[in-house]
């Protein structure tokens, strides 16, 4: 795995370098301590996981993570922990507080590869198709829900949400939504075409659309959020 640690405090990054040179492993390939320098690193290096500070001049790690279109992993090192929910609805790996005892950086560090294993196992390399038979087909998907992989028809799915370890599908005509350990963009894979991503934790189904709001989609009386950096492609989408 690659990474690269952003934080506004040289200290704070030698102490995340140390850590990861004591676990091996994970391959450093740049240290930022300006926020603006690292979306410059992130968008020309191939990069599995960020450490990012939160609170940093010029953009807080929240909104770097908002400005970045394809983020990959990230883990949030900071000395706030009032953030953890915003992180959270996010989908942030996990979340650290400083300081940050080795025992818990261990543990978020085997939580992204886990992640990481998981996503290139179910996504190996395969060979170039055209779009037409990259789109999904399938009626259903199945996925795991506790002990066993449930059926779930496609259009029954009226939106996705992403949440710190688990995913919610929220079915049409059921207030228990299906609960299920796994990765948001394999989930996304699997949809077709009229499921959209609209938030960095959010896939919404456009048949079950009520209203668009200014920085809200309407499903039934959920108000769902338009990420920032989604917004144009979902107004585009929307044809609005």
């Amino acid at each position: 795995m690659k990474c690269i640690i952003i934080d506004d405090e040289p200290l704070a990054i030698d102490i995340i370098e140390s850590y990861l040179l004591q676990i091996g492993g994970i391959e450093i390939v740049a240290k930022c301590t300006n926020p603006l320098d690292a979306i410059t690193m992130l968008n020309k290096n191939q990069v599995d996981l960020v450490f990012l500070d939160i609170q940093m001049p010029n953009l807080t790690g929240i909104d770097l993570v908002e400005t970045i279109h394809n983020i990959p992993q990230f883990i949030f090192t900071t000395a706030y922990p009032q953030y953890a929910l915003d992180a959270f609805n996010l989908n942030a790996t996990d979340y650290l507080v400083k300081p940050i005892p080795l025992h818990r950086f261990l543990k978020a560090v085997s939580k992204a590869k886990e992640k990481y294993e998981l996503e290139h196992k179910e996504r190996p390399n395969l060979v170039p198709i055209s779009p037409e038979e990259a789109t999904p087909t399938n009626d259903f998907i199945f996925v795991k829900s506790e002990y066993e992989n449930i059926k779930i028809d496609v259009n029954d799915i009226k939106y996705i949400q992403g949440l710190k370890d688990y995913i919610k599908i929220h079915l049409k005509q059921s207030n228990k939504p299906v609960l299920t350990l796994s990765n948001f963009k394999v989930i996304q894979d699997k949809l077709p075409n009229h499921f959209i991503r609209v938030h960095r934790s959010f896939i919404v189904n456009i048949n079950y659309i009520r209203a668009v709001q200014k920085t809200k989609i309407v499903i039934d009386d959920i108000r769902i959020p338009i990420g920032e950096t989604y917004k144009n492609d979902v107004l585009e989408r929307l044809g609005i």
